[in-house]
């Protein structure tokens, strides 16, 4: 049996896309947890080492296709766009949350998935490298929101500087704090 997990990340956050990851496992990898229990440094390593022991792929929905549909459906649909994107066809999907995805594959949804399914783990993990690396490119084209330390999430610094300058490109206008609401 072929199974792959899928997860999310960036759904909370302020400005930029929503990232997913799906994840087939060749082999065991030791140490995976929930992206948000790992160090930075921790996560970077496991990330390296799921990229040579898997396959994996992105799904990534913008700004604007998440004040287009919302949130929870763009959500959805990065997940669904990873698992699309694999180069192999898994038989199994197994999803973190309580949502099903919108694919002709066999799945389950786990909650709290990243933190007991190695293979939702493995997504979780390499999501988040991926969305906060390009939060940091993104710092780079806007400074004056501090995403390099944020990575876009509502934090008060980030919030004082939506007072101060206003929303960006990457903003979610739909979300609470960007327009000053």
């Amino acid at each position: 049996m072929i199974i792959a997990g899928t997860d999310e990340v960036g759904r909370g956050s302020l400005a930029g896309p929503v990232v997913a990851a799906a994840v087939i496992l060749k082999e065991k990898i030791y140490g995976l947890d929930d992206s948000k229990k790992l160090s930075p440094k921790k996560r970077d390593q496991l990330s390296k080492e799921i990229c040579r022991k898997s396959y994996f792929s992105y799904g990534i929905v913008s700004n604007k296709k998440i004040d287009e549909i919302n949130i929870l459906k763009a959500s959805l649909l990065a997940m669904k766009r990873a698992i699309l994107n694999l180069p192999i066809r898994p038989s199994l999907v197994l999803i973190d949350g309580t949502h099903k995805l919108d694919i002709d594959i066999p799945m389950e949804t786990i909650i709290g998935g990243d933190s007991c399914e190695d293979t939702i783990s493995a997504a979780s993990i390499i999501a988040k490298v991926y969305r906060d690396n390009l939060m940091i490119e993104y710092d780079m084209k806007y400074p004056n929101y501090n995403f390099i330390s944020n990575k876009g999430y509502g934090t008060k610094d980030h919030l004082d500087a939506l007072k101060v300058n206003s929303y960006s490109d990457i903003h979610r206008k739909t979300f609470k704090g960007v327009l000053g609401k």
